[in-house]
């Protein structure tokens, strides 16, 4: 057997291997995203049961083979009981489980990921925000910080900073009064909404989910992370099909 790594993170998804076993991916500070095996936390009585499962949170020691990581124990302090207790909130959490597992990479700092994902499924628990709206900051927090978002603070043309009000998916940006017509894409936005992104996109992870949007502005994100979501993730995502069939 290997060393013994301590990590801290959170357990992103788990399937069963063999009888008895378990792989679980983990989003880590010290590692970014690994897999790792859990010998006998299938069985009954194992240390390791509660520790696999979905949205736990905390340290974790591993045996580091060569090309391999074992669940040796772990400590959790946060299983977000308030998510794994509601079933549209899970559908939610596995979403952004899945979005932190397709932007990690093993080696790679994942610290403002799993701030991102932490501070997300804790939102899911207060009632005065949307779940819909949470699914969008996060979408878009998350686009920033794989550096893949639009630039909408200042107009792509021109680069005027003053009435911005188009927005265009092909080029990534925003477009002023006086050059809303260059792009053959383009659609308008409320200054609402454009706020709003820029909020998500310039704020702290602390300061995102604290805030809520009239039904208009929500509808206008709904349109605008649509068409960023066509562009930015290479593939569906299979837990966004299951939510859309269960979210209110």
């Amino acid at each position: 057997m290997g060393d013994v790594a301590t990590v801290t993170g959170m357990v992103l998804s788990s399937m069963p291997i063999s009888d008895y076993d378990k792989r679980v991916v983990l989003i880590t500070k010290e590692r970014g995203k690994i897999a790792a095996f859990a010998k006998g936390s299938r069985r009954m009585n194992s240390h390791l049961m509660g520790v696999t499962q979905p949205f736990s949170f905390g340290t974790f020691e591993l045996y580091e083979g060569r090309a391999t990581y074992n669940i040796k124990q772990a400590s959790i302090s946060n299983y977000f009981s308030e998510v794994t207790s509601n079933l549209e909130a899970v559908y939610y959490g596995c979403y952004f489980a899945e979005i932190a597992d397709y932007f990690s990479k093993e080696n790679l700092d994942a610290s403002g990921m799993i701030n991102l994902l932490y501070a997300a499924l804790k939102a899911l628990s207060n009632d005065n925000i949307p779940n819909e709206l949470i699914r969008y900051v996060y979408e878009l927090k998350a686009m920033v910080l794989n550096g893949e978002y639009p630039k909408v603070f200042q107009c792509a043309n021109c680069g005027s900073k003053e009435d911005l009000m188009i927005f265009s998916i092909s080029t990534f940006g925003m477009y002023c009064k006086n050059c809303k017509n260059t792009p053959k894409d383009g659609i308008a936005i409320s200054q609402s909404s454009l706020y709003t992104l820029q909020y998500i996109i310039s704020s702290k992870i602390d300061k995102l989910f604290t805030f809520t949007v009239s039904e208009d502005v929500l509808a206008e994100l709904r349109m605008v992370l649509g068409r960023l979501r066509s562009i930015v993730f290479d593939r569906p995502m299979k837990s966004l099909e299951m939510l859309l069939l269960v979210a209110k």
